[in-house]
């Protein structure tokens, strides 16, 4: 399900690493309860924007609003209890504890303007986290820690979830699992997603709205349909 509301409200945001200019002016909106995919090649910018959303990087100009209030200089344990919830490169689990108590974890620094999400509710979604629940997540596969990882966050009760690379390192039948897991919860929990992904492809296909950067600009943005169609972009920007 999707909306004409705008959650998430970028203008002209500028974010230098010394000399390097790693987004330049970039601006967007993220419409509430809908996927957002932000593609692009290495180094445009895409983790960037999503670290500079989440309150890791301050940047040098600009705005972000999310429904409407300013974020920057907010602390990203504040963007959590705001809704905001960011899944970072990289399936980062605490190895030494189980399952269970990773999800946990997450419910720390959660939402409390809705109900809270529950285990059972987050082993339901992801159904091989259940019979895991008391293992070690050393001991989990790529996609079950990548499953984690979002259960993680989805713990914090979020309304937007910011996925940095969720498919990176996965088989592919894992990678349509998580897709359609993602997928899921925009239709049928109306949450709003943004999606940063090197496989286009399949960002494309889940998404509503589709952001290309390139060297830290905007270079097209458009309905995720239209993009996926242009022969054209899809040779320029999106590697297939």
């Amino acid at each position: 399900m999707t909306t004409d509301t705008i959650q998430i409200g970028i203008t002209d945001l500028t974010v230098q690493y010394g000399l390097v200019t790693a987004l330049d002016s970039v601006s967007m909106t993220i419409r509430a309860g809908a996927t957002t995919a932000i593609l692009g090649a290495n180094g445009a910018g895409k983790t960037t924007l999503l670290r500079t959303i989440s309150g890791l990087i301050r940047p040098k100009a600009g705005s972000i609003t999310f429904g409407g209030e300013e974020l920057v200089g907010v602390s990203p344990d504040r963007m959590s209890r705001k809704g905001l919830a960011h899944v970072p490169e990289g399936r980062g689990v605490i190895a030494e504890l189980t399952v269970e108590e990773n999800l946990r974890l997450g419910a720390l620094g959660r939402n409390r303007a809705h109900d809270a999400v529950t285990l059972d509710q987050v082993y339901d979604i992801f159904v091989p986290l259940a019979g895991r629940r008391t293992s070690s997540a050393h001991t989990l596969s790529g996609g079950e820690r990548q499953m984690l990882v979002i259960g993680r966050a989805l713990m914090a009760t979020p309304s937007v979830l910011l996925l940095d690379e969720p498919s990176l390192g996965l088989a592919p039948k894992i990678v349509a699992q998580i897709f359609e897991i993602i997928a899921t919860l925009v239709d049928a929990q109306s949450m709003t997603v943004v999606l940063v992904e090197q496989n286009a492809r399949s960002a494309l296909s889940i998404a509503e709205h589709a952001v290309v950067l390139d060297l830290g600009k905007v270079a097209v943005e458009g309905p995720a349909t239209v993009l996926a169609q242009d022969p054209a972009l899809r040779h320029a920007y999106l590697g297939f």
